[in-house]
């Protein structure tokens, strides 16, 4: 939503907040002087220096960490170990060694301060898993004097490798490196100690011998004590009770060059190197939760979310790395001469613990990661389709004209947004009655054309007695608390004095659950102003404090478990969104699928909606770099992701806001935002001929949906995501592994390059394989390399460099309407796209798109299949719809004639279009041997470049819920 700081603002001796942010391109730009460097970060600074320190020392280097072999001791399943490790620089501090391989192949490591004076954090996993990993039972370890072994996988070419003295962790494929932990020796966990009290000078008489104190451990840790026991950053000192608790590991990938991952950030795909000489960022990647104002649209800096998960990839094998951390991390990044990535790791608290994902291949990662923190679940069908917002619309009667407009210029929407100022005084759940005084039948006329109001929901509470929210949660002493310990945090952000949630805290879940009910709960408030439809919007989740130390809560404060806020920062977001989706979900029985956008978010936040890329600027260069985060949040396990349609700030010109409409009609999440400052910039408002243009791309949008929702149905069961980039498509290509401007949906065939470029006429678009590519719209043909071979599109502003892959069938929903829903008995178009062997398959996922009932079977998929049979003269291509859930559904008994598939049954392909087809037929008929009607454009087969022959059958009537094959004979 939106951003702010304290000095922007004059705070009243009231709660309220008043001023005006200053518009794009006055002096509210981002403000790097509110966020840390590494420099100005003390564990920063200390992991930093431990790597120059490793660095200078060469090859004499050596890690202080290593196995005592008499302690390991083996599991009885034998495929886990635990161990003793100890440090030759605090001999009498002990750490534990925790290596354990789960059922599917992944490496589990962790280790742990033991009897400290203080307990590490080491909870982050358990929010981020789905549930604790099974553990693999057919894997035995060879032990030997120097290290542990163990070997598996399919082929016997996996080979995890413990090296005892000093400490070294290798995963090995075919005995080529993928993954070494501790191999440059920076692994470092920074043990509790006590403070030591400076003590005043002694007086040595002239002629006595003094002894120096010799600091056994400055070689490796420094010789001072850095930022250990205080840190003053700005105007804010953090206490650090517990002292110094970072933890640094180098995690190196020896045989990969490109890594991918670890969002949130404004940055190229293929991340680029932080330190080395050919770094092209001073500072390492910083993970850190932050309410960003107007973010630089290339930079290392943290945004909104983290989820510590990186991908490498070489032409060879991908492998991947989930680093469980919640608290403050730095990620430096080395691109090596002998085409590997060195990466280093320093995160200010909690307990080693790593996941080793083997791959070998993208899928395989993305299955492995799903495995561990879950998979998209498939969402309402309707949050698919295209989103309305801005800060804000600001009665019930500008709603309501919105709706009206959009239908008057027949422009399909699903989904109108309110933010912060619908309640009172930024009291949220509670309705300002002067502008919104009938919210209940606002939200209901928007329902009635089967559309969706998504209502802001801010996890700041107003500090004031007539707030039902936030006395409640007060009551129940739920409410995050200061360093002390006691009493409540009071920060400030929108209402003024606020306090938060804490949803650590057990005692919070039912109490938010409850909220969300829209029927009276005797002796409770709750929403009954609302309706079980409405979407949720989670903002500010950071958490934002305007007033707190990087516009986000001091790290001394204190959590349930008296747990400090340093620990489980980048969780925070997580757990909001989280409890939301929830309570969302639980306003009926049976539950409906909820929708909950979220801002920020962590490891597992996948499994509880979308996500936003935030306050980005409408300008050339946030456009093009939004594409890239989202692509990187895919990556990163949350596909259901998109960026904010023409930008949060400023006006856009209309060839700007065009070519937005087209990256927000390719990305998962789909909808127009703005900052309150800004023009009104509906589409509608727009001028000729960009009016016109808007209208037709949100009407492709809505034709597509059914490919967006079966690519959706395709990642809730395997994690892949559903923006596909280069690397992801064509895995041993080389020359794709950097792209990051063009992708795939789902696997679908479709390939976009969107515009975002200023007066650009063409595109350049790149084909990794020698293939057929038509365009979406012309069907002209472009035929690919098997080097791969950069084509030139046109691209003037009406047009969309869209193309489809040789081989694939597209289904489409050709018929406008006013929202998602009214479309469900409307017929299907098959575009048949043949290959250069004359075949082509697709699928078509549907269901009921609200509730649960495909869980139990209720679903049609149907797999679309295109085959040519024979040669030469008398050759036919047979066009075919068979059950894919017939073969198994993972739910059990599977009906072809369950309920849903018999209420779409009437439901019928109304054309299908084959294209690359160079002969024209002699007959086109159903396989029961009925004519059908037909008509044929000359051109060149499948195998040419030029303009393809053309098939058009006019509406052959199949069920979309039966198995039927059309004959092509030609």
């Amino acid at each position: 939503m939106h951003s702010t700081y304290l000095g922007d603002w004059i705070y009243s001796s009231a709660t309220e907040i008043i001023g005006t942010p200053v518009a794009i391109g006055g002096a509210l730009a981002f403000k790097a002087s509110d966020f840390k460097t590494c420099s100005q970060s003390g564990f920063c600074r200390r992991g930093r220096a431990l790597a120059a320190r490793a660095q200078e020392s060469e090859a004499s280097w050596n890690s202080p960490y290593s196995i005592e072999p008499s302690s390991l001791s083996l599991a009885p399943h034998q495929s886990a170990f635990t161990a003793h490790v100890k440090s030759s620089i605090y001999p009498s501090v002990k750490f534990s060694l925790d290596v354990r391989i789960h059922e599917d192949g992944v490496v589990r490591v962790r280790m742990d301060e033991v009897d400290g004076l203080h307990k590490r954090y080491d909870q982050a996993a358990q929010w981020a898993l789905v549930e604790e990993p099974s553990v693999h039972r057919d894997i035995r370890w060879t032990v030997g004097k120097t290290n542990a072994k163990a070997v598996y996988g399919p082929k016997k070419d996996t080979e995890i490798v413990v090296d005892f003295n000093p400490l070294k962790l290798t995963l090995f494929r075919g005995g080529k490196e993928q993954v070494v932990l501790n191999g440059r020796g920076l692994l470092h966990m920074e043990h509790f100690r006590t403070k030591e009290v400076s003590q005043p000078e002694e007086h040595i008489e002239a002629g006595e011998q003094t002894v120096l104190k010799v600091d056994s451990a400055a070689w490796f840790e420094g010789g001072s004590q850095d930022a250990w026991w205080d840190e003053t950053f700005s105007t804010w000192t953090d206490s650090k009770p517990k002292g110094p608790e970072s933890l640094s590991l180098d995690i190196t990938f020896p045989n990969h060059a490109h890594v991918y991952g670890i969002p949130q950030h404004a940055t190229d795909l293929s991340l680029p190197s932080t330190s080395g000489p050919d770094a092209k960022y001073t500072d390492p990647f910083r993970l850190y939760n932050a309410d960003v104002f107007e973010y630089l649209a290339d930079s290392p800096v943290s945004l909104y979310g983290s989820i510590p998960l990186m991908h490498a990839h070489s032409a060879q094998s991908t492998v991947a790395v989930f680093n469980a951390l919640a608290s403050e991390a730095w990620i430096d990044i080395a691109h090596t001469e002998k085409k590997g990535v060195e990466t280093h790791w320093i995160s200010e608290s909690g307990i080693l613990d790593v996941f080793l994902l083997p791959g070998p291949t993208p899928e395989d990662v993305f299955a492995q990661y799903a495995r561990l923190t879950g998979a998209t679940p498939l969402p309402a069908h309707w949050a698919l389709a295209y989103h309305q917002c801005r800060w804000n619309y600001v009665s019930s009667d500008d709603v309501r004209g919105v709706q009206k407009r959009f239908d008057d210029e027949d422009f399909p929407v699903d989904v109108f947004w309110l933010d912060i100022e619908y309640a009172e005084d930024h009291k949220y759940f509670m309705w300002n009655k002067k502008t919104f005084p009938d919210p209940v039948e606002m939200t209901q006329d928007v329902e009635a054309i089967e559309r969706k109001m998504v209502v802001i929901i801010d996890p700041h509470l107003k500090r004031a007695n007539d707030y039902p929210v936030y006395q409640r949660a007060s009551d129940l002493g739920i409410l995050v608390k200061p360093k002390s310990g006691e009493g409540e945090y009071e920060g400030w952000c929108w209402p003024g004095s606020s306090s938060w949630i804490d949803f650590f805290h057990p005692g919070s879940w039912d109490f938010w659950t409850s909220l969300f009910k829209t029927k009276a709960i005797e002796g409770q408030w709750s929403w009954t102003e609302s309706t079980d439809h409405v979407g949720i919007w989670n903002d500010m989740n950071e958490p934002s404090v305007f007033n707190g130390p990087e516009i986000t809560m001091p790290k001394d404060n204190v959590h349930y478990g008296g747990w400090e806020h340093r620990d489980v920062h980048n969780i925070n977001g997580m757990l909001f969104s989280n409890h939301t989706y929830q309570a969302a979900a639980a306003r009926t029985d049976p539950p409906r699928r909820p929708f909950v956008l979220t801002r920020s978010f962590y490891a597992g936040s996948q499994r509880f909606g979308a996500m936003w890329t935030g306050d980005n600027l409408g300008t050339w260069e946030h456009m093009a770099v939004g594409i890239k985060m989202v692509l990187a949040n895919g990556l990163g396990g949350m596909p259901f992701a998109g960026s904010d349609v023409g930008g949060f700030f400023g006006n856009p010109e209309p060839e700007m806001l065009v070519r937005w409409y087209v990256v927000g009609a390719f990305s998962p999440f789909f909808r127009a935002h703005a900052h309150i400052d800004t023009k009104r910039r509906e589409p509608y408002l727009l001028d000729e001929p960009y009016k016109s243009i808007l209208r037709d791309i949100l009407r492709l949008r809505y034709s597509m949906l059914p490919v967006w929702y079966t690519a959706f149905r395709e990642t809730s069961a395997t994690g892949v995501p559903i923006l596909r980039p280069q690397y992801m498509m064509f895995p041993k290509d080389e020359a794709g592994f950097s792209i990051d401007d063009q992708y795939y949906i789902g696997s679908s065939g479709l390939l976009v390059k969107p515009v975002t470029q200023k007066g650009a006429k063409e595109a350049s678009i790149y084909l990794a394989e020698d293939q057929v590519y038509y365009d979406y719209f012309t069907h002209h043909a472009y035929r690919g390399s098997p080097k791969g071979r950069f084509i030139t599109v046109p691209a003037d502003l009406h047009e969309i460099p869209l193309l489809v892959r040789g081989g694939s069938i597209v289904p489409t929903r050709e018929r406008p309407r006013r929202s998602s829903p009214l479309m469900k008995h409307d017929p299907f178009t098959l575009h048949v796209a043949l290959d250069t062997t004359g075949n082509a398959r697709g699928e078509l996922y549907l269901d009921d798109g609200e509730t649960y009932a495909h869980a139990l079977g209720d679903m049609v998929w149907r797999g679309l299949v295109a085959e040519t049979q024979g040669k030469g003269k008398g050759r036919t291509v047979r066009i075919a719809s068979v059950d894919l859930a017939a073969g198994g559904t993972g739910v059990g008994v599977y009906d072809p004639l369950n309920e849903f598939a018999r209420s779409v049954g009437e439901v019928r392909v109304e054309k299908v279009v084959v294209v690359g087809l160079g002969t024209k037929p002699l007959s086109v008929v159903l396989e029961n041997g009925k004519e059908l009607e037909w008509e044929y454009t000359p051109g060149t087969g499948s195998e040419k470049e030029g303009q393809p022959g053309v098939l058009v059958v006019k509406d052959p009537a199949m069920s979309v819920a039966e198995d039927w094959a059309i004959i092509v004979k030609l």
